[in-house]
């Protein structure tokens, strides 16, 4: 089997430098750099294909820009940065502290009332 991924057209072996999936719930068609693993869904296009692509009647195509850079290691440590930040405990306990009183209780769940509501009646 060959390293490179060519062309999902039929009787096309020209290099898949394209990934082209559908949206269907948007009735989208999004085109963008070639996917890193081959995804089941998910058609390669060469150069040609991917620039003569059209969509069905009422049908959107969107097409992301193909820079052909790949991420900094600026991006990679803001990401990473983003990552740590998601992943530090909230101060002050790990459950969120609410405006609620509580009800009732069954086993690990709590039933909570709104504060506000309890005070007008």
């Amino acid at each position: 089997m060959s390293p490179v991924r060519r062309c999902s057209r039929t009787a096309c072996s020209q290099p898949a430098v394209f990934t082209l999936t559908y949206v269907y719930a948007d009735s989208t068609a999004v085109l963008g750099p070639l996917a890193t693993y081959a995804e089941p869904h998910c058609y390669d296009l060469c150069a040609e294909h991917a620039e003569r692509l059209t969509a069905p009647r009422g049908w959107e195509v969107v097409r992301l820009p193909t820079d052909g850079a790949s991420p900094s290691s600026d991006d990679l440590e803001a990401l990473a940065n983003a990552v740590r930040e998601a992943a530090r405990p909230t101060p002050g306990g790990g459950e969120p502290v609410g405006q609620g009183v509580e009800v009732g209780r069954r086993g690990h769940l709590r039933v909570l009332r709104s504060a506000q509501q309890h005070r007008d009646r």
